[in-house]
């Protein structure tokens, strides 16, 4: 059975690969969402659903 842990782990996994293959005006956003998800998982998770995926480019 899957723990709360592993959940939450799957689900951070998932947001850096989402954020690594969205496109973005510059590189440089897509380092520093990958930086905000690595250093603040919980927080960077919740800010890359909440701000970043409507930011990136279509």
């Amino acid at each position: 059975m899957l723990g709360l842990g592993s959940i939450g782990t799957i689900i951070y996994v998932l947001t850096i690969i989402d954020v690594v293959r969205s496109s973005f005006h510059t590189d440089t956003d897509k380092v520093i969402w990958v930086l905000i998800v690595v250093v603040l998982p919980l927080l960077g998770t919740l800010l890359w659903f909440l701000i970043g995926r409507g930011r990136t480019v279509l």
